[in-house]
């Protein structure tokens, strides 16, 4: 199964399908006969994913994406200062083989153009053509990260029909930039374009560039992030020819085409995307390919000018719930069910500013999680050392996850195309029975939401609401509590009752007979229908309450209205000892969060059990303090686990 990026994909890629405008490079015999309506489409992650559909395995000859890389080769050889006084930096607006000089400074007008290339060729170091080829070689393999090859035909087809660029050859030669044998330098020229790769390849070798020079999968530095940032400007406003203009306004990436077909576009910190279709337009350019990116682009927001602040990954920290526990009163059976269970609810801390590459590594991990093995994913052995989270478990082989809480409250700002990208994977995961939950006091989700489901409620102030089927809470506890509910209610027996009879509460149950009977004698049952308040802040006590039935929460409501949980009881805790024992006001807020039944005991009734039986006092002050101390320490490491996940950086 996929996820929604490949369903962005899947789009495009049938948006393009259907063209069959352009020609195959006819004037390269070999080229000539390839497949004319081969497509492919592949976008590769800077730590290292690697989405593809179509014919993204398919050979293809590198030809003129190949400039960028020996240009990158030819500065690490040679310094900028150097390679300055060949080639200059400038947009051409001429045909890429065009047989021209600038007439100003008597240079190549950039390292993109057939005669900067070939100019390029001649500057990297070797003591012969065979070690100059051997190291282009290697070096595109660094950047693809694998081993590449010559396809020897096209080479041989290239050298047989490469008139004009002997003519730019021997035209460089008469300015003296080529200072070494032309054929040579051609010859050179000719097999770096006849090297093969596929689709996938060149998505990784862009991914590359994208990472500042190092291979994404392998770790392998493949050039220096000040040489990548170089090359990358150039082909921001050379690599596309005569469209460059029309190209960095509309697509907005830096990009590089080959009449093999190719095309590659690198977003820096992000992406790095392949197209492969043979057909060409009179720019030399894959019409299949320049339509793609277009579309690429415009629905993933990937225009580097609307780049604000993404951060290396949107995940801030992972963690199960089995390590991380709510503030709610749980008894012994249900917190040995949660540690037993646990790892099959996750919480995702997103932040940040969520664009198309943080959303993606977002939904990836979801969709991952939700499958649980994922030994089948040619991806998942990424390179990359946070590609496993070791508390979760081995990434080969892990449940399913069946309950997802999704935390945006640090995210500063999300994209559309962000957000429609999490409202379409939560609908993924409520069609495979994954339960979810968002922790979004600001509705930053709303919209996207609103998009898809009808929403029953949008209240910001409210601790609880209700968004089709998406929980929507204001503080990540309340969520935390109701993925516990969701575990215990999916893997617990829920044929046991939630209630207790008076008599079972812990704080009488361990009383003697005698004392048993007069205190609950002294008892009062009450009934508090859900949302009732119970106290409130700054009040008299209302008295000790024992929780029978029902929950009890506790909460605080900050200065902007928002109301926080503090604690959730249930039945067989208790509440209100301190305001009583003390004769101080309520200190916090306490509400019914379902119908809640309690025993209390009210002032004036302890007042009596006070004078009338001291040992039912006594005994009574020791059964609270264990009560309160085995609720304190609970709330106590409940509170040091909350949001304690690994950090992703």
């Amino acid at each position: 199964m996929g996820n929604v990026v490949d369903e962005l994909i899947e789009r495009v890629y049938q948006y393009a399908l259907d063209s069959r405008d352009g020609e195959v490079a006819g004037y390269i015999p070999e080229l000539a006969a390839v497949p004319p309506d081969s497509f492919g489409i592949c976008i590769a992650t800077v730590d290292g994913h690697v989405y593809e559909r179509g014919d993204t395995r398919t050979p293809l000859t590198i030809q003129s994406i190949s400039k960028p890389f020996t240009y990158a080769l030819a500065l690490a050889d040679r310094g900028r200062a150097a390679v300055a006084d060949k080639i200059d930096v400038e947009p051409s607006g001429e045909p890429f083989n065009e047989i021209s000089l600038d007439p100003t400074t008597e240079h190549p007008r950039n390292p993109m153009i057939n005669a900067g290339a070939i100019t390029s060729a001649s500057l990297v170091a070797g003591a012969d053509p065979a070690e100059r080829f051997e190291r282009i070689r290697a070096a595109y393999s660094a950047y693809a990260g694998r081993e590449l090859t010559l396809n020897e035909d096209v080479y041989q087809s290239e050298a047989r029909t490469g008139h004009r660029n002997r003519a730019i050859g021997y035209m460089l030669r008469s300015f003296d930039i080529i200072t070494d044998d032309v054929d040579d330098v051609l010859d050179l020229y000719f097999r770096q374009c006849s090297i093969d790769v596929t689709c996938r390849d060149l998505s990784l070798m862009a991914a590359t560039l994208a990472n500042n020079g190092t291979n994404p999968r392998t770790g392998v530095e493949a050039a220096e992030p000040a040489l990548v940032e170089h090359v990358l400007s150039v082909m921001a406003t050379c690599g596309m020819y005569d469209e460059a203009g029309a190209w960095l306004t509309e697509v907005g990436m830096p990009a590089k085409s080959g009449v093999g077909g190719g095309i590659i576009a690198v977003l820096p910190g992000q992406v790095g995307i392949a197209v492969y279709s043979p057909r060409l337009d009179e720019h030399g350019n894959s019409v299949r390919g320049v339509h793609s990116c277009y579309e690429l682009s415009r629905n993933l927001e990937l225009h580097f000018l609307h780049v604000t602040r993404a951060s290396r990954s949107s995940i801030r920290a992972k963690y199960a719930l089995a390590e991380s526990q709510s503030r709610m009163w749980r008894s012994d059976e249900e917190r040995a069910l949660l540690q037993d269970v646990g790892t099959r609810a996750i919480v995702y801390e997103l932040h940040g500013d969520l664009l198309f590459a943080g959303a993606e590594i977002a939904v990836r991990e979801m969709a991952n999680d939700a499958r649980g093995d994922t030994s089948n994913d040619e991806n998942a052995d990424s390179g990359n050392p946070d590609s496993a989270n070791p508390d979760l478990g081995s990434t080969d082989k892990r449940p399913a996850v069946e309950v997802m809480i999704i935390d945006v409250r640090r995210v500063d700002d999300m994209s559309s195309v962000a957000s429609k990208m999490l409202a379409a994977e939560r609908a993924h995961l409520l069609s495979r029975g994954v339960s979810v939950a968002l922790v979004d006091p600001e509705g930053i989700l709303s919209p996207a939401l609103s998009d898809t489901d009808d929403t029953t409620g949008t209240d910001k102030t409210s601790n609880d609401v209700e968004r089709g089927d998406v929980q929507t809470f204001a503080d990540l506890d309340t969520a935390l509590q109701w993925g516990e509910d969701a575990l215990i209610s999916r893997h617990g027996d829920t044929s046991r009752p939630h209630d207790i009879e008076l008599n079972d509460h812990p704080l009488i149950a361990k009383l003697s007979d005698d004392q048993r009977e007069a205190l609950t004698s002294a008892l009062e049952i009450v009934q508090f229908p859900n949302g009732d308040a119970i106290s409130v802040s700054g009040s008299k006590s209302a008295g000790l309450h024992l929780v029978l039935s029902g929950r009890v929460a506790s909460t605080l409501t900050d200065n902007r209205g928002v109301e926080h949980n503090i604690i959730t009881l249930t039945a067989g805790s208790t509440f209100g000892e301190l305001p009583l024992l003390l004769d101080v006001p309520w200190v916090n807020d306490f509400h019914a969060h379902t119908d809640v039944t309690a025993a209390v005991l009210t002032p004036d009734a302890f007042s009596e059990i006070r004078r009338s039986h001291p040992e039912v006092e006594m005994a009574l002050l020791r059964n609270l303090a264990a009560r309160t101390h085995a609720q304190l320490t609970q709330a106590v490491q409940a509170a040091k686990h909350a949001g304690a996940g690994p950090l992703r950086t």
